[in-house]
């Protein structure tokens, strides 16, 4: 049996100045659940592979296989992870949107919503507020639940 989730490039929150904080991200489209993940450094080929092991074990039930629906960043195609990925295609694969579609992917309604919800006209005096403030909303939509389901279907 299928389960896809949603992932794609992480989002990333400016703060005033040249500061910013990035979270990669997935939702399982079948109940909303989710998993989102602080990156504090530079998102690369590394930083994505220790995302999808952590994707991979959080999103283990006997007899399902994961579909994770993803874009086509430079380091989700990274030589780096292409063994692991190879070994995990039985039961846990990438499937790749074609390129400049980001409209297909669900996930970038969750980053909009997120944005809406948390940072929309508020003032943020220190970035560690802003990953605070996100966080907290991760927290709520970290069980499945209805409202990321319905975000994330097309």
């Amino acid at each position: 049996m299928w389960v896809p989730w949603e992932e794609d490039d992480p989002v990333m929150w400016h703060y005033p100045g040249r500061k910013s904080v990035g979270y990669f991200g997935a939702v399982r489209v079948r109940d909303g659940k989710s998993l989102f993940r602080k990156e504090p450094e530079m998102f690369n080929g590394e930083t994505f592979l220790a995302f999808m092991r952590q994707l991979e074990t959080a999103s283990q039930e006997p007899g399902r296989r994961v579909i994770v629906i993803i874009d086509n960043a430079k380091y989700h195609h990274a030589k780096l992870h292409a063994a692991w990925r190879l070994e995990q295609q039985e039961r846990f694969c990438l499937d790749f949107l074609p390129p400049y579609s980001p409209e297909l992917n669900p996930i970038e309604r969750v980053w909009k919503r997120t944005r809406r919800n948390c940072l929309h006209n508020v003032y943020f005096p220190r970035l560690a507020l802003v990953s605070e403030t996100v966080e907290k909303q991760f927290a709520r939509w970290s069980q499945p639940n209805t409202e990321l389901a319905e975000l994330c279907r097309l």
